[in-house]
């Protein structure tokens, strides 16, 4: 395992970046402005705590910043059902993007988990 130096080398920022990117290109001529509006601003708020937190150097507010964008993930994911669920998006890879958002909640919870033990909490 190489050392974390930065917040480009979690993994957690790369995916939530790449999850960031596909969605703007999926939903950038969606023509519900508020929908798209709110989607992007959550899916954007995700890698945006996660560089944050990191670079506040100091782990209890890492961690806070880690909740923050796990709550914004969860977010992405409820509108993401919700575009489906409404014809916003027929795209059939979002059950996958979907999946993908699941998984990134879980590795961000890991490391949040990592850093209260590291807390003594």
């Amino acid at each position: 395992m190489s050392k974390i130096s930065s917040f480009e080398d979690l993994v957690i920022w790369q995916e939530s970046m790449a999850i960031a990117v596909v969605l703007y290109k999926e939903f950038s001529n969606c023509k519900d402005f508020a929908f798209r509006d709110q989607i992007l601003k959550a899916s954007v708020s995700v890698p945006s705590n996660i560089s944050e937190g990191f670079e506040r150097n100091n782990d209890k507010e890492f961690f806070n910043f880690l909740r923050y964008a796990k709550g914004s993930a969860g977010e992405v994911r409820t509108q993401l059902i919700l575009a489906k669920s409404v014809g916003l998006t027929t795209n059939p890879e979002t059950p996958l993007l979907i999946n993908r958002l699941i998984t990134l909640s879980k590795q961000i919870q890991s490391l949040m988990n990592s850093i209260n033990r590291k807390l003594g909490r």
